[in-house]
């Protein structure tokens, strides 16, 4: 069972989130909040996995509330932030992604990309749409990030690539004709190479560093890998 905490400071919105979890068996949302300063308290009490948090609340916003709860990564266990949003090209999105929510959704998403979304996220996984990061996240300088990205393996940016195609890891597996095991690994190693907390917090550098180019498919360089070998 994968426990919920609602933090949005709509009544309208959490009774609607909650009823879209209440059709689900492996989903329970065991509290709810109205502004980001219930969350520190909110998620000691109720050890929630995942929690939906509002941007925008009149107290404390969903961004401080995230920088708040999760820190600087090492309080854990942490549950996952994913961040509600109505606009994808919102700056206070990508702010809450560079202090480590899991991913956003918009609030207009049909149901069952919300609930999948909570799966995925749950899983350890992200939620990250490629064109939103593209547009929140452009590139920056190359500085002393851009010379990390060098230190990456020719596999390890092939795998970065596929995540900033927003792709998780069966589907990288499938692309890269890797093991899901490998892919893991991988993933773990451009982390550590990279001094990010998870995969969306890579994905945000590799555009702010000019790894990935906005307007260029992030795995343009993998597929050209792949093609390559399929010819020969």
């Amino acid at each position: 069972m994968i426990t919920l905490l609602i933090v949005d400071d709509e009544p309208l919105v959490r009774s609607g989130l909650r009823a879209i979890f209440e059709g689900t068996a492996d989903l329970a949302v065991v509290g709810e909040g109205n502004d980001g300063a219930e969350v520190p308290s909110l998620v000691a009490r109720l050890r929630p996995d995942v929690v939906l948090m509002d941007v925008r609340m009149p107290l404390v916003d969903g961004i401080q509330a995230t920088r708040n709860l999760l820190g600087d990564g090492t309080r854990m266990p942490a549950p996952k932030v994913l961040v509600l949003t109505t606009f994808g090209s919102d700056d206070y999105v990508y702010e809450a992604l560079r202090h480590g929510a899991a991913g956003f959704l918009l609030k207009r998403s049909r149901p069952e990309e919300i609930i999948q979304a909570v799966r995925t996220v749950a899983a350890g996984d992200s939620v990250v749409f490629p064109e939103a990061v593209r547009q929140l996240a452009g590139p920056g300088h190359k500085g002393s990030a851009g010379r990390v990205m060098e230190g990456l393996s020719a596999r390890e940016k092939d795998v970065l690539g596929e995540l900033a195609a927003g792709r998780n890891n069966a589907e990288i597996a499938s692309a890269l004709y890797l093991s899901p095991e490998t892919v893991k690994t991988h993933i773990a190693s451009v982390l550590a190479k990279l001094q990010v907390r998870d995969r969306t917090q890579a994905v945000i550098l590799a555009y702010e560093t000019g790894f990935i180019r906005p307007g260029a498919h992030p795995a343009g360089h993998a597929a050209a890998r792949r093609h390559g070998r399929r010819q020969a």
